[in-house]
């Protein structure tokens, strides 16, 4: 029988796997695994050891090495291990392997993303889309994970059951991505008159990383109450609000946060979601500064927004917890002069970057958040006078 992701449980104890590739550094793949570790407890599971091994390419068999294998059966047995977390993509055929050799359940990367959006999907359209995504990420995975059924009682004649299996499993998943398709379709349908009937408003959306304070920034210029929590994916669904600042109208939506190695399937499936992003008019690109790999965040959201076509539009780079960088980067002896030029020389290199269209900020703690206000109210009535040239539009 068809068996769908693996759903964890609150508490289970989970096993990291990562792997060096060429052009990685220690120091990445620890960051790498930090995330994945982030995945695992945001999916209510608690991370008990990692292992990391320096390859240049993955084990077309069991992803990591024959002794690196071992290294992680040796640590296992006998501890109460619930299941394995691998940071790359595995094959149905490497699942079904490294289970075997392990005797403990396998998941990827993908497997344990597409657990969390099934957990916090809330509307019907989340819910389709992420059961979408999970049958697409099941289908090319059946023949790997139906391996021990075509070896059943060995010799020949005995492969007919499990390719039999193995068809009729393929196409009762087919005819299921072919359904849940269909009805995406419609409540996309849906979802676009929704977003036309919203009329001649400027349309901003807020765009970042996964848990980079996109909600808590929603909140704070909207005014709002939109979920925010610090744990990745907080929020699946689109939420927009209509915002006025100085009495100029705009569309304010806060959409999913973007990750490093986000399933495809999951960007196909959230395509009528992502739409918000593909039809604003100004993008406001929210970054942790207080991560370690900001840069690297910064250019996953880039590469996402290209792939969504839409990297050309006017992008305001918004700097958020700025408190958190100075809590981590200033010691308590540093003079307020050193602050002062180190904040300086920051400003300056992104300012340079993103032409001057950049702002530091603490939605948390609401610092700089009227100068924020005031250059996104620019940004907003300079389009209006674009859009509308002949219209006479009073501010």
């Amino acid at each position: 029988m068809i068996e769908k992701q693996k759903k964890i449980r609150e508490e289970e104890k989970a096993v990291l796997v990562g792997l060096i590739q060429k052009e990685q550094t220690d120091e990445q793949v620890k960051e790498y695994l930090d995330e994945l570790a982030f995945l695992s407890e945001t999916a209510g599971a608690i991370t008990v050891k990692r292992f990391t091994q320096k390859l240049l390419h993955p084990d077309s068999k069991t992803f990591v090495g024959k002794g690196k294998l071992e290294e992680i059966k040796n640590y296992i047995s006998g501890k109460n291990i619930d299941f394995i977390v691998f940071d790359d993509e595995l094959t149905g055929s490497q699942i079904s392997n490294i289970e075997k050799e392990l005797n403990i359940t396998t998941i990827d990367r993908s497997d344990l993303i597409l657990d969390i959006f099934a957990r916090r999907a809330r509307t019907a359209q989340a819910k389709v889309q992420v059961e979408l995504a999970q049958y697409q990420y099941l289908l090319p995975r059946l023949k790997g994970m139906w391996k021990h059924l075509e070896r059943q009682g060995g010799g020949i004649g005995t492969r007919g059951p499990g390719e039999t299996e193995i068809e009729t499993d393929r196409r009762i998943v087919k005819d299921k991505i072919s359904l849940l398709k269909k009805r995406l379709g419609e409540i996309d349908k849906q979802s676009f008159t929704q977003r036309k009937e919203r009329g001649e408003f400027i349309r901003v959306s807020l765009v970042g990383y996964t848990n980079v304070g996109k909600s808590t920034l929603m909140n704070v210029l909207s005014k709002s109450d939109v979920f925010a929590e610090n744990k990745l994916f907080a929020t699946l669904d689109t939420t927009t609000r209509k915002v006025v600042f100085e009495n100029t109208p705009f569309l304010l939506s806060d959409t999913v946060g973007f990750i490093r190695k986000l399933p495809h399937h999951l960007i196909e499936s959230f395509k009528s979601t992502l739409d918000e992003v593909r039809e604003a008019d100004i993008l406001l690109h929210v970054v942790d500064i207080s991560h370690a790999q900001h840069e690297e965040q910064i250019g996953t959201v880039n590469k996402t927004l290209q792939d969504l076509k839409a990297f050309e539009k006017p992008i305001i780079t918004i700097f958020n917890k700025i408190d958190l960088y100075e809590e981590k980067n200033f010691d308590h002896w540093l003079e307020d002069d050193v602050k002062k030029e180190i904040l300086r020389e920051l400003k300056e290199k992104w300012e340079h970057i993103t032409d001057g269209n950049c702002i530091f900020i603490s939605a948390l703690e609401k610092r700089n958040i009227d100068v924020l206000r005031n250059f996104v109210l620019s940004k907003v009535r300079e389009l209006y006078t674009i859009r509308y040239p002949y219209r006479a539009v009073h501010f």
